[in-house]
């Protein structure tokens, strides 16, 4: 699958629960500018969403933030819980939730080739490019309260709002 679709993929549920016909299936998908209106007809603001992050992306500057931190906390925590060394804590960003996009946290012990690792003092982060790039300039942290604990996303300069659980965000 070509990597741009399986980006459009892993931020949309509604898309991955459609049938998307292939580059061989459809017309709808070439390389031509009407590709843009027709996609956004079929598919909505997920694709529209998508393709104004990529087009502000390159029309911005020339280098973009890729920075992600740690948290204390959270160093802390993936130190505890790491069954291994080769734990890792997994970011992602995918649609949903209640302000458009939501983010997914899991372990992990394999890299992709499209995935960046942010190590502090032993505890590491891998992160896919995609989903970096609705997340650079970001803290991941480590919440405890006395009904939940959790990781989390803060700081996030390209979320516009988020939802009061903190899990979901809309982009800027």
């Amino acid at each position: 699958m070509a990597s741009w679709r399986k980006a459009l993929f892993s931020i949309s549920p509604f898309i991955a629960s459609h049938r998307v016909p292939s580059f061989r299936q459809s017309r709808v998908f070439s390389t031509s500018f009407t590709s843009t209106r027709a996609l956004n007809k079929r598919y909505g603001w997920v694709y529209s969403s998508f393709h104004r992050l990529q087009s502000s992306q390159t029309a911005s500057s020339t280098q973009p933030i890729t920075e992600l931190s740690l948290s204390d906390s959270c160093v802390k925590r993936l130190l505890t819980v790491s069954e291994t060394p080769d734990t890792m804590l997994r970011v992602m960003v995918e649609g949903g939730g209640c302000s458009g996009f939501q983010y997914k946290f899991s372990f992990d012990t394999t890299v992709n080739k499209d995935d960046k690792i942010f190590e502090r003092e032993g505890a590491r982060v891998v992160i896919d490019e995609l989903s970096l790039s609705f997340l650079s300039g970001s803290t991941i942290d480590y919440h405890q309260e006395m009904i939940r604990s959790s990781f989390r996303v803060i700081g996030n300069p390209q979320m516009e709002m988020g939802c009061s659980c903190g899990a979901s965000f809309s982009l800027k």
